[in-house]
């Protein structure tokens, strides 16, 4: 019998951490950590034991470590299995063993082992398991970064958050991680953080805000702003009546600012101003952009973050009513230009999924949105210089003057060079004279007008409009120009009896276009019906058809208005027409069978044409929105316009190629998630002009890239489970569609139109919509797994095409 003495001698039985009640393992690293951090202080006094443990070192120093077989060493458990971690300690280790080229990322490219011991919590840390291959090795990078980041010294971490599957890893690191770190606002809680601007090379380095003439509620908060925070250095200057006044934004082009955008009255703070949230792309660019906007919002909305998508069309609204224009970004240097429109589609889809307990709100939010994208119209898209008065279309042909003062220093330095020599001057001496209008020369004013507008564009930079982008009519421009007349018709129609006043005065351009008509209406003596909009999008698709479409090629072409004929460029653009409805049913066909095939390679669909593009010379260097380059834009207006018109295997086919391309990029380079990627190679290691965005990071990517976080919620959304399922274990595409029995995906022949944007426009145009029955509305059955709410949102977000044109006559 053991006395009591004996007894008390006797090992006391340690608790074990893995007993321990365990979080939501894919939780956010806020609830995630903080649950850990609770769990180690209630298990303090559980000292990992002191005897040495039984695992094996981690190879420091290009050491070699004697490996013994996986099973003699990795502690067998019947349970998930969870790891007792140093933060500081492993990370350390880690990165000194694994990331061999010192840039805090584990890659394929690194030569480490690839293998690494933890310590297990069921054993308090005493045996360990080994934690191998790039992925997890990477996302236990990524967890220690984490970890660290919410202040963390120890945490109980569990092997399936290293082993998650990448696509439910990256879709929810996108919702709750990469948008949060993107979202920015104006005010003296984010001004810090917004004002920096990397692409500012002015001597001048104290911070500078501009403010609209006519907000002096907005121009007297900033000026307190900058007292309360004088370490922020912050100037404030109020800007002219005409603040995009060529001229004007010249003469401030050496003292960049950021530019006001809309606020409201505090929630919490009842009498003071906020800054409304919105999204930045990311990386160098650090401020609202137009059509970047445009399509993180789709990921927003995918997201159920309506709430700041709607603060982006907050913002589109104050700036066409302050600046003139939605601009290419909210920066000094971006007041002359504008990007492709997008807004009256985004307001619709967000309209659609507003609460309908606020439904009177909800209307006169969206008719603030339809009245700003009229002004817009009129006062920019269809006025000169931008509007073609012969064809009746319209240009990005922005009024500017000197050298894009945010481009790199060396991008025109190949250009300025015989300039300068031509007038006897060193290139600094000329830039400035050329700047200042002292030196005028006609030959580089037509090179920047033509610059400045495929920077308004979009597409900067492209051979497609190198020399000649202010003198083309797009089919892209056309073609979302297309989707706002049809967009405010049906929202006049629909939403608002057929019948909108206008407040804003400006003069509304005549329809239908031709040269001799010298009408002027003034806006607000011109009531809104839906007639005239519909009229207005009939009239631009012939123009379209008439001086863009190709019949022989089954192809849509820009047109040159100087030359006055159709180009041969073969863009990708050419599919626009099918996301905004304007293509009939035979155009579509043509389009699918012709321009589809041109633009297809293994990661989804390029910029161009590697014909069209030409060889690579010192005269003809790479450019960005060329092949074989492909953009998150671009792959999802072509899902939308292919499904819309029934060709949904093609649309599924090409999104699971693009998220494939992102899903390896991801899995193999550390969580990485880019601007661009190249869809040959299919890599996201781009070298063209700026190279690429997304890539530097510490550790753990914290914010991805705007508008391919966006690509990628609304990709999964067209997704099957096979196809899901597949990608999890990244099947290339060769290999997943060459095995793929058709019968297999019962989804395959889905046919409503059940992707963004809401308005579902004609697939034959909108005289063969005016001959369609009403019919009842049908709905997706999306797949649930993986993207969870994604499925119902999807639903949320379709509208039937018959509906949509209800009673047009």
């Amino acid at each position: 019998m053991i006395s009591s003495s004996q007894q008390s001698k006797q090992p006391q039985k340690r608790k074990s951490f893995a007993t321990e009640p365990r979080p939501d393992l894919f939780s956010t690293p806020d609830e995630y950590y903080d649950i850990e951090d609770k769990i180690l202080n209630r298990t303090r006094t559980l000292s990992i034991s002191s005897v040495e443990p039984r695992r094996r070192r981690n190879q420091i120093e290009g050491e070699n470590v004697s490996r013994n077989r996986r099973l003699s060493h990795d502690e067998p458990s019947k349970i998930p299995r969870r790891f007792l971690v140093n933060v500081d300690d492993t990370l350390a280790v880690v990165l000194e063993q694994e990331d061999t080229d010192r840039n805090a990322q584990i890659s394929i490219t690194d030569a480490g082992p690839k293998l690494f011991s933890l310590g297990t919590a069921s054993s308090n840390g005493y045996n360990a398991f080994d934690i191998r291959g790039n992925y997890m090795l990477s996302n236990l990078l990524q967890e220690l970064a984490t970890a660290k980041d919410q202040g963390r010294s120890q945490i109980l971490l569990d092997e399936a958050r290293l082993a998650e599957d990448p696509l439910q890893r990256l879709h929810r690191m996108i919702k709750f991680t990469f948008w949060k770190n993107l979202t920015r606002t104006i005010d003296r809680k984010g001004l810090e953080k917004i004002i920096l601007d990397p692409k500012d090379r002015s001597e001048e380095k104290n911070p500078l805000i501009y403010v609209p003439h006519d907000t002096p509620h907005i121009y007297d908060y900033y000026v307190n702003v900058a007292k309360e925070k004088p370490e922020l250095n912050l100037r404030v200057e109020r800007l002219p009546k005409y603040p995009d006044d060529p001229q004007f934004v010249r003469s401030i082009s050496t003292k960049p600012g950021l530019l006001a955008l809309e606020m409201r009255e505090s929630a919490t703070e009842p009498g003071q101003l906020e800054g409304i949230p919105f999204v930045v792309p990311g990386a160098r660019f650090n401020e609202i952009y137009n059509w970047d906007s445009y399509f993180m919002a789709l990921g927003l909305i995918s997201d159920d973050l309506i709430d700041l998508a709607q603060g982006i069309v907050d913002h589109f609204i104050f700036q066409i009513r302050h600046y003139g224009k939605v601009l290419n970004g909210n920066r000094s240097y971006y007041l002359t230009r504008s990007q492709p429109p997008f807004l009256t589609d985004l307001a619709l889809q967000i309209y659609r999924n507003l609460p309908e307990d606020t439904e009177k709100e909800n209307k006169e939010w969206l008719a603030r949105a339809i009245r700003a994208a009229i002004k817009e119209y009129h006062n920019l898209w269809m006025t000169e210089p931008r509007l073609d008065r012969e064809t009746g279309l319209s240009r990005f042909r922005p009024p500017a003057i000197g050298i894009p003062p945010e481009t790199e220093a060396s991008h025109f330095l190949h250009v300025l060079e015989p300039f300068a020599e031509k007038h006897n001057m060193g290139v600094d001496e000329f830039i400035q004279k050329y700047n200042d209008q002292e030196v005028i020369d006609t030959e580089l004013d037509e090179f920047f007008m033509h610059d400045i507008a495929i920077r308004e564009s979009g597409h900067d930079t492209t051979t497609r409009f190198e020399n000649c982008c202010a003198d083309l009519a797009t089919v892209d421009l056309n073609t979302l120009l297309y989707k706002y007349e049809v967009d405010i018709g049906f929202a006049i129609r629909d939403y608002f009896d057929d019948h909108l006043e206008l407040f804003d005065e400006f003069d509304i351009t005549p329809s239908p276009f031709t040269e001799e008509v010298s009408e002027k209406r003034k806006s607000t003596e011109t009531v809104q019906h839906s007639k005239e909009w519909f009229e207005r999008a009939k009239g631009r698709r012939h123009r379209l058809d008439h001086y863009c479409w190709n019949e022989q090629t089954g192809c849509y072409y820009d047109y040159n208005t100087a030359k006055k004929e159709q180009t041969t460029f073969e863009s990708v653009t050419s599919l626009w027409p099918l996301w905004a409805g304007c293509a009939t049913e035979h155009q579509a066909k043509k389009l699918v069978e012709n321009a589809v095939p041109k633009f297809e390679v293994m990661g989804g669909l390029v910029s161009c044409t590697e014909e069209s593009r030409g060889p690579i010379t010192p005269e003809n260097p790479v450019k960005q929105w060329d092949f074989p380059y492909a953009w998150p834009p671009h792959q999802v207006l072509a899902w939308v316009g292919l499904e819309r018109y029934g060709y949904m295997e093609i649309a599924q086919r090409l999104a699971y190629k693009w998220i494939y391309l992102m899903t390896i990029a991801f899995v193999d380079f550390n969580g990485t998630v880019t601007e661009k990627f190249d869809a040959v190679k299919l890599t996201h290691m781009v070298d063209a002009e700026y190279g690429n965005q997304g890539i530097d990071f510490a550790c753990v990517p914290r914010e991805g890239f705007g508008w391919s976080n966006a690509s990628f919620q609304v990709g999964l959304t067209l997704l099957t489970s096979s196809m899901k399922t597949a990608l999890s274990v990244c099947t290339t595409p060769e290999v997943y569609f060459s095995r793929r029995q058709a019968e297999d995906d019962e989804t395959l022949s889905r046919e409503t139109p059940s992707i963004p944007p809401a308005v579902l426009v004609s697939k034959g145009g909108i005289e063969s919509l005016q001959k369609q029955p009403e019919k009842e509305k049908q709905t997706v059955d999306a797949d649930k797994e993986i993207q969870g709410p994604l499925a119902d949102k999807r639903k949320r977000m379709s509208i039937d095409i018959s509906q949509a044109i209800k009673g047009l006559n």
